[in-house]
């Protein structure tokens, strides 16, 4: 096995010294320009990308003030529609005055109730208005609320100087109404302003029209914005938008060539933009790729020693990992690699211990999981793992649910029946019952042929159990009964018959080391059996426990006392009326009918 693995790890160490001697031979002999033109584009690549890093920063850290801004205007004119209208109305004319004073930006506030009358205008320049009573219900402000719970209008220019927008929001109960806002967003202006990349950057704010809203020339944004300029800010837009949102050299709208991204305020639908022009940013470029040619070669001898060094300082490492690999693959998660270089080999080595280590525990835990799941629910099995406490299974008394449940007429079907129609009812029936207990939690201790016993509250205690089995009972009853319809589509006379009661038992693993089962002794397991014996199709016999638990939460018929096969006394039973009716109702004799 070793002299294997030596043969095919001794290409690779003569491949991996190859690799590095022919690259740094390479290296050697290349003339100078050659370097240098390599060094050049690695420079132009790592400055471009610092450009884009500084250029989309800028960008969207104005982006994140505008956006800031107008979230903090939207939380504060929150608290304005936080009261019904059935209040005191004055309380929300201080509720108004009060996020006017703290938010500067706010020219006037205009709240609307539910039904879209306007009952109260508050503004800086204009007269108030209290009870105006007139019917907001079409602007689009009201109609934008009610349709996304957020509206912004567009941005409007008062006396050709101040840009404005108009801001809407809803409370969070709807007798809050509708808050719309008029703000000032001379703050935009200044944001955008104070944004310098470089000594010549600059950063300019577009609507979804894509005109001009904001520009640290404040002259280009009030002279509006013409085709030919929109042209040109749509296709430098577009172009940063193929680019992936990257930073990108384009021109601008006055046809300079610039580095230039964009981030979008997604609340508005605006974009900022951020941009530099190329001979500022690339400038620095220039002045490295000197230096660069002094170094380009005493770099190239040491990084030929460097990776001598390495070469030699990898190829056993990986030879170990690689004979470490297969081992693990071969299944022997104890092989551990003793790897000390102190370095990320050293760590890789490590993680590779943990890993294996990690699988072994993950292989045990797999094969505790599967011993469980033999006879608990999945969900049951889990807990007890994660848990790591199996005292649960072991023998104790506890107060259960027994429930017994079998196919009526199953005997004679089988007896005539192929083989393979017996085995596809099984399926089908099996596959509805399982998925039925594992979503109750409930523990399946055995089943043969058409026959399962379960049992609630055991292992693992729940609540109301009676009321959890009794629940479980029906859904088996109603799914089982949909079956037998498609059943009796092909000829098989089934029915389907359950038997529950509640009492202690002895509950706990039987068998011997290579085959245990979960199970409970005692007399309520025997009288869930007979009941279930008793049960004719479509009934659900509880006994006297079980239906007093459950008493006033599930509809049943008294069926007064019967005589079970077992039982010196008579025994009440309680039917439990299910949730599919009685028309598919096959009955059979209430003795011996089980199969």
């Amino acid at each position: 096995m070793r002299r294997s693995l030596q043969l095919q790890a001794a290409p690779m160490r003569r491949s991996l010294f190859r690799k590095y001697f022919l690259a740094l031979f390479t290296a050697v002999i290349v003339p100078v320009t050659a370097s240098g033109i390599s060094d050049a584009w690695f420079g132009y690549r790592d400055q471009r990308a610092m450009l884009s890093a500084l250029v989309r920063v800028e960008a969207t850290s104005a982006a994140g003030k505008i956006q800031s801004f107008l979230d903090g205007i939207k939380d504060q004119l929150g608290w304005t529609v936080q009261q019904s209208w059935a209040h005191d109305e004055g309380q929300h004319r201080l509720d108004a005055l009060r996020v006017m004073r703290r938010v500067p930006a706010i020219v006037s506030i205009t709240l609307v109730d539910d039904v879209g009358i306007e009952r109260l205008y508050v503004s800086r320049i204009d007269l108030n208005r209290r009870e105006g009573g007139s019917d907001r219900s079409g602007d689009p402000a009201v109609v934008g609320v009610r349709s996304n719970g957020t509206w912004y209008g567009p941005v409007t220019f008062h006396d050709g100087s101040e840009p404005f927008m108009t801001m809407a929001t809803a409370g969070n109960r709807k007798a809050g109404g509708i808050v719309v806002a008029e703000i000032n967003l001379k703050l935009v202006w200044t944001v955008v302003s104070e944004i310098r990349v470089g000594s010549s950057g600059r950063a300019f704010v577009l609507d979804q029209t894509g005109r001009l809203i904001a520009h640290p020339d404040i002259s280009k944004v009030l002279q509006g914005t013409d085709k030919n300029t929109a042209a040109a800010l749509t296709r430098l837009r577009d172009e940063i938008a193929f680019a992936g949102g990257e930073a990108t050299t384009a021109r601008n709208a006055e046809n300079e060539p610039v580095v230039t991204a964009m981030a979008a305020i997604p609340g508005v639908g605006w974009t900022v933009f951020a941009e530099q022009a190329q001979a500022e940013a690339f400038a620095p470029l220039y002045a490295s790729l000197w230096r660069t040619v002094g170094l380009l070669l005493a770099a190239t001898v040491f990084a030929s020693a460097l990776a001598y060094w390495l070469a030699r300082r990898m190829s056993g490492p990986i030879r170990l990992l690689e004979e470490g690999t297969e081992k693990i693959g071969a299944g022997q998660f104890e092989h551990r690699i003793d790897i000390a270089t102190g370095d990320e080999l050293e760590r890789l080595a490590d993680r590779f211990n943990e890993m294996a280590q990690e699988l072994a525990m993950s292989r045990d835990r797999s094969e505790r999981i599967a011993r469980l799941k033999r006879f608990l629910a999945p969900q049951v099995a889990e807990l007890v793992e994660k848990s790591g406490d199996e005292s649960v299974l072991a023998g104790q008394r506890a107060e259960v649910v027994a429930v017994f449940c079998d196919l009526r007429g199953f005997t004679a079907f089988s007896a005539h029946a192929e083989p393979e129609e017996i085995m596809q009812v099984l399926r089908e029936y099996y596959k509805a019952l399982g998925a039925i207990i594992t979503r109750y939690g409930a523990t399946l201790t055995n089943f043969a042929a058409d026959g399962l016993m379960v049992l609630v509250n055991a292992p693992v205690p729940c609540a109301d159990p009676a009321l959890r089995a009794v629940e479980m009972a029906i859904d088996m009853q109603d799914d089982v009964q949909r079956l037998i319809a498609e059943w009796r589509l092909h000829g098989h006379a089934i029915g389907f018959g359950i038997g529950l009661a509640m009492g202690w038992a002895t509950v706990g693993r039987i068998g011997y080391e290579e085959r245990v089962d979960y199970t409970a002794i005692g007399h309520v397991v025997n009288l869930a059996s007979r009941l279930c014996s008793s049960a004719d199709d479509l009934q659900i016999l509880i006994d006297h426990a079980a239906a007093q638990s459950v008493r006033g939460k599930i509809s049943m018929i008294a069926l007064g006392t019967r005589q079970l096969k077992g039982f010196d006394e008579q025994i009440p039973a309680y039917d439990v009326g299910t949730r599919g009716g009685r028309s598919n109702a096959v009955h059979a004799p209430n003795e011996g009918s089980k199969g």
